[in-house]
């Protein structure tokens, strides 16, 4: 799915709603709120702190996409096409960070272990 798809489906099901968007203070909000429980994914997977028996099983992607969510919430409200501003950001990334690290030779894996 495009960005711009995204940012559409995210605004249909919003304008559903006799509340429409929340405003911007509250949706940074739970931007916070959606980061938190990410980070504490992540902890439990990665860091020091363990997950409590009681705790209920976390997914990754599903954190992640809460977060997007939030993100094409708040890009919509101000009106902001994420598709331009992220290739935007990206050619940023080229340009700047071009000679900042090691390339990688061909055929090796891209992907981060887990």
């Amino acid at each position: 799915m495009e960005l711009k798809e995204a940012q559409a489906r995210v605004d249909a099901w919003i304008r559903r709603f006799e509340e429409g968007y929340w405003p911007p203070l509250v949706n940074l909000a739970r931007l916070a709120e959606e980061v938190g429980e990410l980070a504490r994914l992540l902890n439990h997977r990665f860091g020091p702190k363990t997950k409590k028996p009681d705790e209920a099983k976390q997914d990754l992607g599903e954190e992640l996409a809460d977060v997007l969510f939030v993100l094409l919430v708040m890009a919509n409200q101000a009106g902001i096409d994420m598709e331009a501003s992220f290739e935007h950001v990206l050619e940023k990334y080229r340009e700047r960070d071009a000679e900042r690290w090691v390339l990688k030779r061909i055929g090796t894996s891209s992907r981060p272990e887990a």
